[in-house]
């Protein structure tokens, strides 16, 4: 959206799904506000699907998703989805081709010795941390936190490309499981068990990173 772009004030409390039927009815400021109130929210969608070794793709991936939604807006009907349900399943279906065309492999590990795990259990283990509650955090906790969530997402990278999509969708994005199994064309009992092992691996995961932190500390 243009920084120029003046949006009506008609348009502050209007729904997603409405603003889309204003914009499929010629109101390109509608489109405006669905750009606003979407863009961060898509853009970290698309990111933590791709995941780290195709960051580079993940510009041209958002992009596609918003092409496809202009494209596409004839054909929403809210009758049948949310706008939001809609245009993350969108983003879902293009950033999976995109996964799919790279032959991207899910199979390295996350948390060897070296790097942000190492890096964050290097802080703990100086005794820098006095609680995540903490209303005035120290240079040296907020970086073990910023560790802490980077090694997050490369656990999240460590998850097969289905599990992934469901975790985020489902946990992050709140779609519920009958929602998602709409959303990406699978049954109900497809999405659960995707949903169980993508869990389970995570779990395995962060137990690895505590094991850097113990044994470091």
């Amino acid at each position: 959206m243009s920084a120029t772009t003046t949006i009506p004030e008609r348009h502050g409390d209007m729904p997603d799904d409405q603003l889309m039927l204003a914009y499929a009815g010629g109101d390109a400021s509608a489109f405006d506000l669905l750009y606003a109130r979407h863009e961060s929210g898509l853009f970290r969608f698309v990111r933590r699907l791709l995941g780290v070794r195709l960051a580079a793709e993940v510009g041209e991936v958002f992009q596609q998703t918003w092409a496809r939604i202009v494209s596409s807006r004839d054909t929403f009907s809210p009758e049948d989805t949310s706008w939001r349900v809609w245009a993350f399943t969108i983003a879902y279906e293009l950033a999976i081709e995109q996964l799919r065309l790279s032959g991207r492999q899910a199979v390295f590990y996350a948390h060897d010795e070296d790097g942000d795990g190492l890096e964050a259990a290097r802080i703990f283990g100086i005794g820098v941390l006095r609680g995540a509650a903490d209303a005035h955090p120290s240079a040296q906790e907020l970086a073990f936190w910023r560790a802490a969530g980077r090694r997050l997402q490369a656990c999240l990278d460590e998850l097969p490309d289905d599990q992934r999509a469901a975790f985020l969708l489902h946990h992050e994005e709140g779609f519920t499981v009958e929602v998602l199994a709409r959303a990406i064309g699978v049954d109900v009992d497809t999405v659960c068990d995707r949903l169980r092992r993508g869990l389970e691996r995570l779990q395995d995961c962060m137990e690895r990173y505590l094991t850097v932190l113990e044994r470091h500390a």
